[in-house]
């Protein structure tokens, strides 16, 4: 069941992550792929800032922050 609920999070998180980043999806696979790597991420990045999200709310803000971090990352390779 977790990982399912992983799974979800991940998919809503890079969904959003598109839309604020590009205004638009990666489809339903490139969505659930950069909001799963978020995921990992932003737990990475929170855990070194010492800050710990508790809950389905906190996860998708940690992965959400993560996806962003990680198209951020895209756009500046794709630019050089």
């Amino acid at each position: 069941m977790n990982f399912i609920l992983f799974l979800i999070i991940g998919l809503v998180a890079g969904w959003l992550a598109g839309k604020i980043m590009k205004g638009k999806g990666f489809g339903l696979v490139g969505n659930l792929i950069v909001g799963c790597v978020g995921a990992f991420i932003g737990g990475w990045v929170f855990g070194i800032l010492g800050i710990a999200f508790f809950g389905i709310v906190g996860s998708l803000i940690a992965a959400l922050v993560g996806a962003l971090i990680l198209l951020w990352i895209i756009s500046l390779i794709k630019k050089k």
